[in-house]
């Protein structure tokens, strides 16, 4: 393998650092370009290059420079894209532009592709643009990549997990695990679910430089279709304690406004207006190498990250049904069922 000179810009929020571990772990020569306001003490041995995005020539200490590989990791902004190229268009053989799968249409049809219809592009211009939202702006932006670089690689991420995730959309299973007693389940056991673990992602995207692979790619997981019942048994295979599982169907957790991918993480069901985020197709990326590491494995990197945060943000879940409100749900459910538990 040839060592490639890569520039990654961010580098130090959530995927950043998994990314630039990996390929410094692999011998590649890292520039990280950004702010310098996010953990700026972060990889004190590599390169940084200092730039604000938002204001003109933001892009100036990109001049001059080439790079093999380009990570773009935090855009959402079509101007980024079309400032970025106006200093690397010529000077980079690869653009891997980080996407999600919220490009698509249509959230309540299953089983997306990547070639599945995208939403409209999110204009360049006008107020329009200032309001556009999260989907269509990175569907303009995969446009602009793809017409400036010679090798352009969209990775459309779902739900990515594992240490470092503040969204606590995946955590919030591990955590209600933990704790024990009673838990409020969602919907029936094979109901959809996907995620992937953040070092699988970034691993996986730091082979596609290295091999300088193209395409546009939906990068979720597991390897198999999985059902939520799977993933909340397969995460309390993890924990010795007496924690068990209320499994209520949908249509009752619809009518106490319990909603899948908030109150209920990770969770979807056929006709949800988040379906699509839970049963996305993923043979392309497997075929480009994609691998995905256990359950156990995501689980406990996890919660090791997350009981090192401090108390407050352990205590205070940014996702996920809340212990007052779970307990009136349950109570309510099991009025319903004559009080038999």
């Amino acid at each position: 393998m040839m060592a490639k000179r890569i520039l990654v810009l961010g580098g130090t929020g959530y995927i950043g650092p998994h990314l630039v571990e990996h390929a410094l772990s692999r011998g590649h020569t890292v520039t990280l370009f950004n702010r310098g306001k996010t953990q700026p003490g972060l990889f004190p041995k590599v390169e940084k290059l200092l730039g604000d995005r938002d204001v003109p020539g933001g892009h100036d200490a990109l001049k001059g420079r080439t790079w093999d590989v380009v990570y773009d990791l935090p855009t959402g902004k079509p101007k980024w894209i079309v400032d970025a190229a106006a200093v690397l268009t010529g000077r980079v053989g690869q653009y891997v532009f980080v996407s999600s799968t919220a490009a698509y249409r249509d959230f309540t049809a299953s089983f997306p592709t990547e070639e599945f219809p995208t939403q409209d592009p999110a204009p360049m211009e006008g107020p329009d643009a200032a309001s556009a939202q999260y989907g269509p702006r990175k569907v303009r932006c995969e446009l602009l990549v793809k017409a400036a670089y010679p090798i352009a690689t969209i990775v459309r991420p779902g739900l990515i997990v594992g240490p470092g995730d503040l969204t606590d959309r995946f955590t919030y299973w591990p955590v209600r695990i933990e704790k024990g007693g009673e838990i409020l389940a969602p919907g029936a056991l094979d109901d959809p679910a996907q995620w992937i673990d953040v070092r699988d992602l970034t691993e996986w995207m730091v082979r596609l430089g290295e091999n300088g692979v193209g395409g546009t790619f939906n990068a979720v997981g597991p390897r198999t279709v999985c059902g939520i019942g799977e993933l909340l048994y397969g995460i309390k295979a993890c924990y010795s304690n007496d924690a068990r599982f209320t499994w209520v169907p949908q249509p009752f957790l619809t009518q106490q406004k319990v909603r899948s991918w908030a109150e209920m993480p990770v969770w979807s069901y056929t006709g949800a207006t988040t379906v699509a985020f839970c049963t996305s197709v993923i043979d392309k990326a497997k075929a480009a190498g994609l691998t995905f590491r256990t359950l156990e494995d995501t689980v406990r990197s996890a919660m090791a990250w997350y009981h090192s945060r401090p108390a407050a943000e352990q205590e205070k879940l940014r996702a996920g049904i809340s212990p007052e409100r779970e307990r009136e749900v349950l109570a309510a459910w099991h009025a319903q069922q004559g009080g038999g538990r």
